[in-house]
């Protein structure tokens, strides 16, 4: 098996490969420029990871695994496109180089390409995977939805955020572990548990997300701290703050402050006096627990089953 720097390195190489079209340039250089701004593949190595479960042809993913890829990345584009960000990777977002109506475009061309890879995949199992595809496309869509209108909404539930980045961050995870899976020869059970493995294990990386965009080092986290809290995201931690607050505190919460380096010692610590970090972690725990114990009733050898942990491990555990 291979272990996933090893798949990183097939998933880079098998991207440089890709040949779009010449023309029209200003639609097919931004989709060349996104998927070449590199990142930790995660979601296409978990596909090949899952497939390496039940099979020793890799290859037979891959296809799966560039779709999966290239979606990404598409949500990606579009999604810079919505919070108006200048930079992606450090470099200049797609919107921002060739135009906004030009990065729409090409994004819809991406969600083309990605079908077209999943088009290749064997019949026998072409089926599975579509719907796998599009039930996860369509959940991630909803996700970026329900974000959106959570800025303009005071009365937002912790169970109405976990749904959320349910869908805009873990289904990801999930889809691309069945759809490795379902490539890969698994039945529907082992399918299913690697779903749910991916997608508790989606939902623990955002809430870890959320701690560290306070209490990481921007350094390792590769952010600016307190970006969240300047922004008034409502996280987990925001939420579970504000409803722990005494009434009189709500003006650090949501009040105006001289500035933004004043908000966010502020509001750190007011979550430092409620255990705010505490209560988040526990909450993340509880998800990536739930990721392990799917993994662990996988019908397969244990020893099998390690690359997965370890990658697991390494998620959950980034620098803070």
């Amino acid at each position: 098996m291979h272990n996933p720097t090893e798949l990183q390195k097939i998933i880079e190489d098998a991207i440089t490969q890709l040949a779009y079209p010449n023309k029209p340039a200003n639609l097919y250089e931004p989709i060349k420029y996104i998927m070449s701004l590199g990142g930790k593949r995660i979601r296409p190595v978990m596909v090949l990871m899952a497939a390496e479960l039940f099979t020793e042809e890799v290859s037979k993913a891959l296809d799966v695994a560039l779709a999966i890829e290239t979606f990404h990345n598409f949500t990606l584009v579009h999604d810079d496109i919505m919070d108006n960000a200048p930079l992606r990777r450090g470099k200049q977002t797609v919107h921002e180089k060739w135009g906004v109506n030009n990065a729409i475009l090409s994004g819809d061309v991406m969600m083309v390409e990605s079908n077209k890879h999943l088009s290749k995949v064997h019949i026998s199992v072409l089926k599975p995977v579509l719907d796998t595809f599009n039930q996860t496309a369509q959940g991630v869509c909803e996700g970026q939805q329900l974000d959106m209108e959570f800025e303009t909404r005071s009365d937002v539930s912790i169970d109405e955020y976990i749904e959320m980045i349910r869908l805009k961050t873990a289904v990801l995870l999930g889809g691309a572990m069945k759809l490795g899976a379902i490539v890969g020869g698994a039945d529907e059970k082992n399918s299913a548990l690697l779903y749910q493995f991916g997608e508790n294990l989606g939902v623990a990386f955002q809430l870890q997300d959320d701690i560290l965009d306070v209490y990481g080092d921007p350094e390792k986290f590769g952010k600016q701290v307190g970006g969240d809290i300047i922004a008034n995201k409502k996280t987990f931690l925001h939420l579970k703050a504000n409803a722990l607050i005494k009434a009189e505190e709500t003006e650090i919460l949501f009040g105006n402050h001289q500035s933004a380096e004043h908000k966010v010692a502020a509001v750190t610590e007011l979550y430092d006096n409620y255990s705010i970090r505490n209560l988040a972690e526990l909450e993340m725990e509880k998800y990536a627990s739930a990721a392990f114990a799917a993994l662990e009733k996988i019908n397969i050898a244990t020893e099998k089953k390690e690359n997965l942990r370890t990658l697991a491990s390494q998620i959950l555990n980034r620098n803070s």
